[in-house]
C-alpha cells in the first residue's frame, strides 16, 4: 500500500471538511498527523503552521517517521500576474527560496544553494506532467517562496520581475528542498486567495473558498496515482 504524506500549511480545515474523521491521530516531533485510509493507499497529513521552516521539519517528520513514498503540499498562494486572479490553480513546476542570499560572500545568485547548480530547487517534472494529465486546468508555474506574507502589489510585482515567478507563498521551497535532499518526491497544487493588487483582508475572505477548491483538485489527482 502506497503512503502518501499530505503537508498542509494553513488550509487543514478543507482536509477535515474532505476526509472527515481520521482513523487515528499522533503527535510526532511536536505535530499534528492524521491518518487516513482506504483500499489503495494510507495518507498521513501533518499539519506544519505557516512558514519554511516548521514546513521542513513537518515534511522531515513524514519522511522519517511516517515513511511516506510521495509529499503532496497543496494550499493557497498569492498571485504576482494579472493572470493568476483569484481562485485560478496551478502546480508549481519550479520554485526559489527567494530569500536565499550569501551573493555578499560568494557572489552566488540570491535564491541558489551552493548544492545546486542555480536558484531552482529540483522538482519532479514526471510528476507535474501526470498531475496535468489528470486536471488538466491546473497552470503550471514558477513559485517565489520565503518566510513573508507578501500583500503589497509593489512588492508582488518586483518577486515577479525578479524570478519571473507567476505566485507567491511561505513553504514550498522547504519542502522541495527536504524531500529533494531525502530523494523523495514531491508535488505542490495550488489557488491563488489574493490577487496581484489584493492583500490580507481579500486572503481572509477567500481563504476557505479557495483552500476547498485546491482541496478538491489535490484529491482528485491523489485518488488517480
Amino acid at each position: 500500500m502506497n503512503k502518501i504524506g499530505l503537508m498542509v500549511a494553513v488550509e487543514i480545515d478543507a482536509v477535515l471538511k474532505k476526509y472527515g474523521t481520521p482513523k487515528r491521530e499522533e503527535t510526532l516531533g511536536g505535530f499534528n498527523v492524521r491518518v487516513f485510509e482506504n483500499d489503495r493507499y494510507e495518507m498521513y497529513v501533518i499539519h506544519s503552521g505557516a512558514g519554511e521552516l516548521r514546513a521542513a521539519a513537518a515534511t522531515q517528520i513524514l519522511i522519517s517517521l511516517c515513511h511516506v513514498d510521495l509529499v503532496v503540499n497543496f494550499g493557497v498562494v498569492g498571485g504576482l500576474t494579472p493572470e493568476m486572479a483569484m481562485s485560478s490553480s496551478c502546480i508549481i513546476e519550479r520554485v526559489v527560496h527567494y530569500e536565499m542570499d550569501t551573493s555578499a560572500l560568494d557572489h552566488y545568485e540570491v535564491g541558489r544553494y551552493e548544492c545546486y547548480p542555480d536558484i531552482w530547487i529540483p522538482i519532479d517534472q514526471s510528476l507535474v506532467k501526470k498531475a496535468l494529465e489528470i486536471a488538466p486546468e491546473l497552470k503550471p508555474v514558477t513559485c517565489a517562496s520565503g518566510d513573508k506574507f507578501v500583500a503589497d502589489p509593489e512588492k508582488k510585482r518586483a518577486l515577479h520581475e525578479a524570478f519571473d515567478a507567476d505566485i507567491c507563498e511561505m513553504e514550498a521551497a522547504a519542502v522541495a528542498l527536504t524531500c529533494d535532499h531525502n530523494g523523495i518526491p514531491c508535488m505542490f497544487i495550488k489557488t491563488v486567495s489574493d490577487s496581484v493588487t489584493g492583500g490580507a483582508e481579500e486572503f481572509s475572505m477567500q481563504l476557505e473558498k479557495t483552500s476547498d477548491i485546491c482541496m478538491s483538485i489535490a484529491d482528485r489527482i491523489i485518488e488517480e496515482f
